[in-house]
């Protein structure tokens, strides 16, 4: 009877402790709560699993998502909550219309991205438009501006990509054949030229990607399939595109480039401009085209992003997973930690897009102002004195991994303290090896031959007639002993001319030096005749 009482209270506190758990809310309406935020200090919050539900209840947003146990709930107040993107992975589960206007209300965006990191919706906050911009975006294509701004979206673009070559892929051949391609594009009469010439440039440059090497800690190394330890091929060998990578580092530079197309997306619906009609992009049903020509020129820093990462740290096997396919995909945790990425894509795209409403406007003959820049706010920088453009925001730093388990540790390491030990053991191992063969070598028998002999003299040459009579054993061992611990080891080696080791045990007790040194340690510690401690 006894045990079925325990085994019940048991089991009422287990689902106490889940439903605690599962249901304790994270609001952030009291800044001072002890709970570690949801939201990056990017201002990004992420959400992912099923039945994802964002709504507005008393005056508060609430979110509910996760998986299982893992099932969370968060509730933010209009004041001191710090979201700048609500970005949402899958499509399972509901955002009310209230939910997007507190959005919009508290100029936050929306972002929805499908789980093979396509763009599906992104919403930010309603800016008015001007009917004429769009006109003279609509009619770019009847005058020159459009290639135009091809020529010069592209030519960043392969600034960009030749830079990532010559500095970070230590490449200076496809750094030369990139720099060709963009003296060829200054010549380019049309904007299939612009688009041919990036392509051949865009070959060369993933080409130069090929062989490069993807570090897995060494516990993960037997569950890695081959082909995801190195870069391959940009194109997958699933679709003969970019789409469905079939590796780790493909899928995160897919999942980037779908955080910065919905960054583009914003920036151009901000500016007022039609994000279907694109420039270098043809027209396409279901695609944005000016937002993916708006984000050609920020894919390098993307790549160069990258690239830093796989080459200073190591790939976690448990971040991906592989479909039936082939396809490789990115676990929540790890696509969370990238989605808190965007603002730095949004700041590095605000200026192109500004650049670009401008040269629509440029391409009229208006009378009026030009458009405002709403992304950057260019004109009242300039108006206090500053610089038009916003300073370059970094993207959060990867989180740096212990190269044997896998485990976060602090950057000045390069494994934690499990990993360490048999490594440092080993390394002491050969180092003794390599001092015992040392040791043994003919110039270290000759210098301690030397010293033996300059020893030897010493001994021979000094008399105990000589020798003070005030510093006799009992002195030493009551006096200066007690005092060569305020000495430093170098300083007693100094003095006597001898090693550090010895003179570590000198000044330890553990030996005792020979009479004729005792005059010159008295001297040290400054005990003199006559004197008592």
């Amino acid at each position: 009877m006894r045990v079925c009482c325990l085994l019940r209270a048991g089991r009422q506190t287990l689902t106490a402790r889940r439903y605690v758990s599962v249901t304790a809310p994270y609001t952030l309406s009291n800044l001072n709560v002890a709970c570690k935020s949801p939201i990056s200090r990017s201002g990004v919050l992420t959400l992912y699993g099923f039945g994802v539900r964002v709504r507005m209840r008393s005056g508060h947003l609430e979110i509910e998502d996760g998986i299982g146990s893992e099932r969370r709930r968060i509730r933010l107040a209009r004041v001191g909550h710090g979201l700048r993107r609500l970005v949402m992975i899958g499509s399972d589960g509901f955002v009310t219309f209230e939910a997007l206007r507190w959005l919009a209300n508290q100029d936050a965006s929306f972002v929805m991205l499908d789980r093979d990191g396509s763009v599906l919706v992104t919403t930010g906050p309603v800016r008015p438009s001007d009917a004429r911009l769009r006109r003279a975006q609509a009619l770019a294509h009847t005058s020159d501006a459009a290639l135009r701004i091809a020529r010069a979206l592209i030519t960043h673009k392969l600034i960009g990509q030749e830079s990532v070559a010559q500095y970070k892929l230590l490449d200076s051949r496809t750094a030369r054949a990139i720099a060709q391609y963009r003296t060829e594009l200054e010549s380019a009469d049309t904007i299939p030229t612009v688009r041919s010439i990036e392509a051949q440039a865009a070959g060369a440059y993933w080409s130069a990607w090929r062989n490069l090497t993807i570090n897995f800690p060494k516990t993960d190394l037997r569950r890695v399939p081959e082909h995801w330890r190195t870069f391959g091929s940009r194109q997958s060998p699933l679709t003969g595109s970019c789409r469905l990578a079939a590796n780790p580092v493909n899928a995160i530079l897919n999942y980037l480039y779908a955080l910065l197309e919905s960054e583009a997306r914003l920036a151009v619906s901000t500016l007022g401009l039609d994000a279907g009609l694109g420039v270098l992009h043809v027209d396409t049903p279901a695609r944005d085209s000016l937002a993916c020509d708006v984000m050609e020129p920020v894919r390098p820093q993307i790549d160069a992003y990258v690239l830093d990462w796989i080459t200073r740290e190591s790939l976690r096997r448990e971040w991906f997973f592989e479909q039936r396919d082939g396809n490789c995909r990115l676990m929540a945790p790890f696509a969370i930690r990238l989605a808190e990425t965007s603002p730095a894509w949004g700041r590095a795209v605000a200026p192109f897009a500004e650049w670009l409403a401008h040269e629509f406007w440029s391409a009229t003959k208006k009378s009026v102002r030009p458009p405002a820049t709403r992304l950057t706010q260019g004109y009242r920088r300039e108006a206090r004195g500053h610089l038009p453009h916003l300073p370059m925001e970094p993207a959060p730093p990867p989180q740096h991994l212990c190269s044997g388990c896998g485990n976060p540790i602090s950057s000045k390491h390069t494994h934690c303290a499990e990993c360490l030990l048999p490594i440092a053991t080993k390394s002491l191992v050969q180092a003794a090896k390599i001092g015992r063969i040392a040791a043994q070598s003919d110039q270290a028998q000759s210098s301690r031959a030397d010293t033996q002999r300059r020893n030897a003299f010493a001994q021979h040459a000094w008399t105990p007639a000589n020798h003070p009579a005030w510093l006799n054993e009992d002195t030493y061992a009551r006096k200066i002993q007690p005092l060569l611990r305020s000495a430093t080891n170098a300083v007693i080696a100094t003095t006597l001319q001898i090693s550090l080791s010895y003179a570590a045990d000198i000044r330890k007790g553990r030996r005792r030096p020979h009479p004729r040194h005792w005059q010159a340690l008295a001297a040290l510690v400054g005990v003199f005749p006559g004197e008592s401690v």
